[in-house]
């Protein structure tokens, strides 16, 4: 019996991936490993929603899991204690003016944890895109400190979401609600959430195969999106 393995990516080399169907049914999604981080690579990975996740030590891992979770904007449940938490209305919310303080905090150490897959270089490789207005931030604010907020790259109506944090209870559910109302506005919006989470399932996302992420990606990638006109 042969044992598929995914495919190698040289660094430096064109960001070309393999297809699909040469993902790994074990581990989930593996697609490949190697290559770099460089915008765009990482702009040609996201398109075909394709996303690296590895631990420092090893070979960048791409991934494109089977089935993905998503979250469409109109379905996202608004339970009794975000409600509350929206009528208190003792907090700020934010885009993009505080990119590189939410990806550090998504990085920082979590329950005892020594750390996150969130490493110096996919920093540096995200602060990049968002340079580029690429990658972008939600941020919740209370008297001028950030207590919660996520980040992930935007093409067209879809937002490819990365990491987010909470220092407030519900904090990082505010950046989340704050970024479907501003999808609302798109026919094809969607938020990517890679991999099913017990939290994330409750506030609405759900499962789809990779056939249908495959072709509700393709619709929202190239159409309008809430940061076309975006500058930083």
């Amino acid at each position: 019996m042969t044992t598929r393995l995914p495919a190698f990516i040289a660094p430096g080399s064109a960001p070309v991936f393999p297809p699909d169907s040469s993902a790994l049914d074990e581990p989930n999604g593996l697609i490949a490993l190697g290559g770099d981080l460089a915008p765009e690579r990482l702009i040609a990975a996201y398109r075909r929603g394709i996303f690296p996740w590895y631990e420092s030590g090893q070979p960048i891992l791409w991934w494109t899991p089977d089935p993905r979770l998503v979250l469409f904007p109109q379905r996202f449940h608004l339970g009794r204690t975000l409600r509350r938490t929206l009528r208190r209305a003792d907090f700020d919310i934010r885009f993009d003016t505080g990119f590189g303080d939410v990806i550090r905090a998504c990085a920082a150490p979590r329950d005892g944890e020594p750390g996150t897959w969130i490493t110096p270089e996919m920093i540096a490789a995200y602060q990049a895109l968002h340079h580029r207005g690429t990658a972008h931030s939600v941020e919740v604010w209370r008297d001028g400190e950030l207590i919660g907020g996520l980040y992930g790259i935007a093409m067209g109506a879809a937002f490819f979401g990365e990491s987010m944090f909470s220092r407030a209870p519900g904090a990082s559910s505010l950046a989340l609600y704050a970024l479907c109302e501003r999808l609302l506005a798109y026919a094809n919006a969607f938020i990517d959430c890679q991999v099913p989470s017990r939290h994330l399932i409750g506030l609405g996302a759900e499962r789809v195969s990779r056939r249908e992420f495959k072709r509700i990606r393709d619709t929202a990638v190239d159409g309008p999106g809430p940061w076309d006109d975006y500058l930083p």
